[in-house]
């Protein structure tokens, strides 16, 4: 029994572990649900407009986030942008 229940704790600790460390992902305005902002990112210097999603889910990641959704993108030669993250 007590076997059992350490495998159980076991198996949610490693999960929520896994969920903890989940990119976040982007989302369209409509799809926030039940998230609440949390805060703005901004990213620049990318080659492209994927560079430039890459460049915020990776700060989106460093916050802590869920999710983003991009606000704003722009440039020619080195774009940039910013996104709202959701919690």
């Amino acid at each position: 029994m007590k076997r059992s229940l350490a495998l159980i704790a076991a198996g949610a600790l490693a999960a929520f572990s896994f969920a903890s460390q989940a990119e976040p992902q982007q989302l369209n305005p409509g799809q926030t649900g039940q998230l609440r902002p949390a805060g703005t990112v901004s990213a620049s210097g990318a080659s492209s407009l994927d560079d430039l999603q890459a460049k915020l889910a990776e700060k989106a990641h460093e916050e802590g986030a869920s999710g983003f959704v991009i606000n704003s993108a722009s440039g020619e030669n080195k774009m940039f942008g910013t996104a709202t993250i959701y919690k």
